[in-house]
């Protein structure tokens, strides 16, 4: 079964029930200030964004005001915790390279902007060239 595929059946099935994140649903968490929804976040993520609620707040409020205006959400903040504040948004994160979208649901509340905008691919390599091995070098007289 493709990813593709999965997805859709997943959100067949959570297609009419309301999204919750530990017990409470996300538009009451959305009402909170992001130091009080901190407290039902896990232990590092509740240090990084007590400590960093600066930060959080004055990037949810470019987020906004960057969506109202229509423009694509560009960021190189990896290490920023989600909070339910930015669930719905679409955020282009850069992973070294080039920006990634990552479109922020329910489930990725604690977790990093980091950790959905993969560094490293994949390598595939391609057949040896000619010369390459000794059976290629046969063949090239």
């Amino acid at each position: 079964m493709t990813k593709k595929k999965r997805r859709q059946q997943v959100e067949a099935r959570t297609e009419g029930k309301e999204k919750i994140y530990r017990g409470k649903s996300i538009d009451d968490l959305k009402k909170l200030d992001i130091r009080e929804s901190a407290k039902i976040l896990p232990s590092r993520s509740r240090r990084s964004v007590l400590r960093n609620f600066d930060v959080i707040e004055k990037f949810i409020s470019s987020c906004e005001k960057k969506t109202g205006r229509g423009k694509r959400i560009k960021t190189h903040l990896r290490d920023i915790v989600i909070v339910p504040g930015l669930v719905g948004f679409t955020i282009a994160v850069h992973n070294g390279k080039e920006f990634q979208e990552v479109q922020v649901t329910t489930e990725m509340i604690g977790h990093r902007l980091g950790e959905f905008a993969q560094t490293r691919t994949k390598v595939t390599h391609s057949s040896a060239g000619i010369g390459a091995t000794k059976g290629s070098k046969a063949k090239k007289k």
